[in-house]
């Protein structure tokens, strides 16, 4: 009789197993490419500055001010985009999301002055928002909390393959000439339309609901759902004061956390903008060559986030460790100003072993502070503010090179900002506070920047 009883017990616990097991089959690795795709047509503007000053005259401050704009746009229209993909569902927004950037993408290839620039990266901007905390918002709907952080950690991989493989990839689009259109031409072209192609996939394969899944069984929807509901009921019961924007935005703590990650951002997006350039300076390389050598730091980076993540998960002082990565990128920052454009290239490499692999080891603290039920909605605050990063940074570089002649002062503050990051870092709880829900510790690893 109690055996009998075990095997019914069992039962929910196994079928809940396999569906986790097939959603994760399912939806990461289309989750991944997703965003590598969404990084590239984001970034790819890096690696076509001179060709755009060459042919349209869009100088160094135009340049920068303008790829800053996606980021003003992304803040702007994330939590509206949000609202939206929970009213309309995952599948219709996301698709939508995809397609939408996809064709702005296309757009870049028929710009023909700097206002037409400005608008389609706002536009840009607009039409990609939602997308991180859309896939966000979708594991809450499809992953236990205990899996959720895992699932986070794979998607936020992406950002770090998609800086690997944009330098070779756009410098081999790069190349091609034809039919009245420019290398720089084509390579918006191309790379805004695979957005396009790959959106149809993302409509036919992704389910709004694990009730919708045809790959599920009954019972494998059954359990997944009432695992779900049953972490909900429990969060209300445990807390059941309903948290709110504003008294988010009181929290000391979460304001730290936008500080923070704000301060990393700022040297990521940085260094993505601006490299390329510095790379063209070390000779007269072709564009494929300069994609080559803009992977290098990236490649040093991916190694060295999980070698961080090893570290950091068997001596664990959090804190300790992303202040260790921020001060390896001051460093960096530091020297690429004291020598030509070869030392300058070889510090940066250095610094992205710090500034890529800070912005993935940072994740774990807010995950481990935050309560569960606010946790996909704060980190969407915490990235809005963040990306912001991307839209100072590049311009302030632009307007430096533009007066000056040179960047030495932005990267100054690059290091005096990492710096400031590195102190502030031991100022914020990795723990929940009394009657919190927490959420589930993610993994360190590469991160979304």
């Amino acid at each position: 009789m109690n055996t009998s009883s075990s095997r019914v017990n069992d039962a929910p616990d196994s079928a809940l197993l396999s569906a986790v097991s097939k959603v994760k089959r399912h939806i990461l690795p289309l989750f991944v490419i997703m965003f590598i795709v969404n990084y590239i047509d984001r970034v790819n503007i890096g690696f076509v500055r001179s060709h755009m000053e060459h042919d349209l005259g869009i100088g160094a401050a135009a340049y920068g001010f303008g790829a800053g704009l996606f980021f003003i746009a992304y803040a702007l229209f994330e939590v509206p985009s949000n609202i939206l993909l929970q009213k309309v569902g995952a599948r219709i927004w996301l698709t939508r999301i995809m397609f939408t950037w996809g064709l702005v993408a296309c757009g870049m290839a028929f710009i023909q002055t700097e206002t037409h620039f400005y608008i389609l990266r706002f536009l840009l901007g607009v039409a990609e928002a939602g997308f991180f905390p859309g896939v966000i918002y979708y594991f809450t709907r499809w992953l236990p909390g205990v899996e959720r952080g895992k699932a986070i950690a794979i998607f936020l991989s992406g950002s770090a393959f998609a800086s690997l493989i944009s330098g070779p990839l756009s410098g081999l689009l790069l190349q091609i000439e034809g039919l009245g259109f420019h290398g720089w031409q084509w390579m918006y072209f191309i790379e805004g339309m695979f957005s396009v192609v790959l959106c149809f996939f993302v409509w036919f394969w992704l389910d709004s609901k694990p009730h919708d899944a045809k790959w599920l069984s009954a019972a494998e929807k059954d359990a997944l759902v009432n695992a779900i509901n049953a972490e909900q009921q429990a969060r209300e019961a445990a807390n059941p004061v309903k948290l709110s924007i504003g008294k988010l935005l009181k929290d000391p703590q979460i304001i730290l956390f936008c500080l923070m990650y704000f301060f990393i951002q700022l040297t990521i997006y940085a260094a993505t903008f601006w490299l390329p350039s510095i790379i063209k300076k070390m000779g007269d390389l072709t564009d494929f060559q300069v994609g080559l050598y803009n992977s290098i730091p990236w490649f040093i980076a991916i190694v060295c986030m999980y070698g961080f993540a090893a570290l950091s998960a068997k001596w664990k002082h959090q804190q300790a460790w992303v202040a260790t990565a921020l001060l390896i990128a001051a460093a960096g920052m530091f020297m690429s100003t004291t020598g030509g454009p070869v030392f300058a290239f070889v510090a940066i490499c250095f610094a992205a072993m710090g500034f890529k692999s800070a912005s993935s080891l940072f994740w774990p603290i807010p995950q481990g502070y935050l309560d569960a039920r606010i946790a996909a909605g704060v980190i969407a605050l915490i990235n809005s503010v963040g990306n912001l990063g991307g839209f100072v940074a590049p311009t302030t570089f632009g307007i430096l090179e533009q007066q000056t002649g040179s960047i030495q002062g932005g990267l100054y503050g690059l290091t005096a900002t990492s710096i400031i990051a590195a102190i502030l870092v031991f100022t914020v709880r990795t723990s929940p506070k009394p009657g919190a829900v927490p959420v589930a510790k993610v993994d360190a690893t590469p991160s979304h920047s």
